[in-house]
């Protein structure tokens, strides 16, 4: 990285020294400007670009980069080159996020949070593209884009609308794990320092014969757990709405630097078979008593950027980005954001999205990958671009590590239905929120503030779906809400 204190020759993007960078070439004092000025042009012309697409989600964010260290063994159920040996430590980067909000929008706004990791290693990078929530809004990838609509703008009015908001949910009720979630006080979380992360789909482990154990990922805050009640959060908004962002440089500059602790989950296919739960569906949860927690590392973050834009900003995670020993699972919503997550890469930064430092990989070589816009390496020289017999050596390859996994069935369309069981973890999140005073009453107020706006069939369609996970929570909700109904509304 250059000195950026050291004093040098200004010049124009083609590297020319320009006597003045405050001047414009014309024809007298005041004359007309000249457009042989390639130095103004060009110093508009790149102005003009200088912003690119903002993520469709997880717009908003900071970042930082750190490292994880591998704290108990785990060889048993992986041959993932982060883990051959206890100590052994990964470089890292870091993004965190809100979901739905735009570039500009708050920190502190109710929202879920992205929870991104890029551990590079030896044999790849490894992305852990995580939110701060175990379960999530849906399990058929078809609806993702339907919903992320509905917490943006209306197509007519351009502002947010709870009408689009609480239909979509009162109409897809597996969400309710999650609304849940989003509206308790663990939808403000005070920082980005202060809140866990979790894979929340299944992934496979592997190892090299083949086997294989399908886990989950937990990621605990050794800071403590901490969030804003509603009244704190909106404050916080109109003081600060830069809160997280600034919280986590300030902490890392500081030196007081934030760390995680690293967990997982692990069920065999013989287990699976036996489980209550559908473990490719992501509005469930693994229950902790059943598949208890194995601690085996611990990541820490401890260097902030030198340039937000160049190194988190253009920052690409995916959840296909993987190593040996990691293989995705049959959860349909991670199978589509396999492709996703890269395609909007693609579409943001390039098909190149992985030459740019902050995603380039330790020893990638691939001569069959090549060209395209920005090629900003020696795209491979002379080597041919395609498998030579006349370089036979040119490259070789690794042994089949994948998982010995076979399915069977017929080809057909399928919308799982909602049922009973998807009450139920709901329901024993309503519980566990009663054992701490006054959290239950947060998520009636918290969401009547917001269901208050709705029209009245939203409001009662949304009134029976908090029914079925618990008739106090429903009664609760209905008279918080329809007492902040406006009059003329209630009709």
């Amino acid at each position: 990285m250059p000195d950026q204190k050291k004093q040098r020759v200004y010049t124009d993007g083609n590297g020319r020294p320009i006597e003045n960078p405050k001047a414009s070439q014309r024809v007298g004092s005041n004359g007309p400007l000249l457009l042989q000025d390639f130095h103004l042009i060009d110093l508009l012309a790149h102005f003009d670009r200088e912003r690119i697409p903002e993520r469709v989600v997880h717009a908003k964010g900071a970042g930082a980069y750190g490292f994880f260290e591998l704290t108990d063994p785990v060889d048993d159920l992986t041959s993932n080159p982060m883990f051959r040996h206890v100590g052994q430590k990964t470089k890292l980067v870091c993004r965190f996020s809100t979901v739905g909000g735009e570039k500009g929008s708050a920190d502190s706004a109710r929202d879920p949070r992205g929870f991104a990791l890029k551990f590079y290693t030896d044999e790849g990078n490894w992305d852990w593209v995580f939110n701060n929530t175990p379960i999530f809004f849906l399990r058929d990838p078809s609806k993702f884009p339907m919903f992320i609509h509905t917490q943006k703008r209306h197509p007519q009015t351009n502002l947010k609308d709870t009408n689009m908001f609480w239909d979509y949910l009162s109409s897809n009720q597996e969400c309710v794990h999650q609304v849940m979630h989003l509206f308790s006080d663990r939808g403000t979380p005070y920082s980005y320092r202060h809140m866990n992360a979790y894979s929340g789909h299944t992934f496979k482990w592997t190892k090299p014969d083949g086997t294989y154990n399908y886990v989950q990922i937990h990621c605990k805050t050794d800071q403590g757990n901490k969030t804003f009640t509603a009244e704190e959060a909106a404050k916080m908004e109109s003081a600060n709405p830069d809160w997280h962002t600034e919280d986590l440089f300030n902490s890392i500059k500081k030196g007081e630097y934030p760390s995680w602790t690293c967990y997982v989950q692990v069920l065999s296919p013989e287990q699976v078979e036996k489980f209550r739960w559908n473990i490719f569906d992501l509005t469930k949860v693994w229950p902790q008593k059943e598949v208890p927690l194995r601690r085996f590392g611990r990541f820490t973050l401890n260097k902030n950027p030198e340039n937000y834009f160049s190194e988190i900003e253009q920052a690409a995670f995916s959840p296909s980005h993987l190593v040996p020993g990691v293989e995705p699972s049959a959860d349909p919503v991670l199978q589509a954001r396999l492709f996703s997550y890269p395609d909007t890469h693609r579409h943001r930064l390039g098909t190149n999205y992985q030459q740019i430092p902050v995603n380039k990989p330790l020893n990638a070589f691939n001569p069959f990958q090549r060209d395209g816009a920005m090629t900003v390496t020696d795209n491979y020289g002379s080597l041919p671009h395609y498998p030579s017999t006349s370089e036979p050596n040119l490259y070789t390859t690794v042994k089949p590590t994948q998982a010995k996994e076979t399915w069977h069935g017929a080809a057909e369309v399928v919308a799982l239905p909602v049922t009973d069981e998807d009450y139920v973890q709901p329901r024993a999140l309503w519980g566990v929120l009663g054992r701490t005073p006054g959290q239950q009453e947060h998520l009636v107020s918290n969401i009547a503030g917001h269901l208050c706006g709705a029209d009245k069939r939203i409001r009662e369609a949304t009134y029976g779906m908090f029914t079925r996970v618990h008739q106090d929570l429903g009664a609760r909700l209905r008279q918080e809400t329809e007492a902040k109904v406006p009059i003329s509304a209630r009709l």
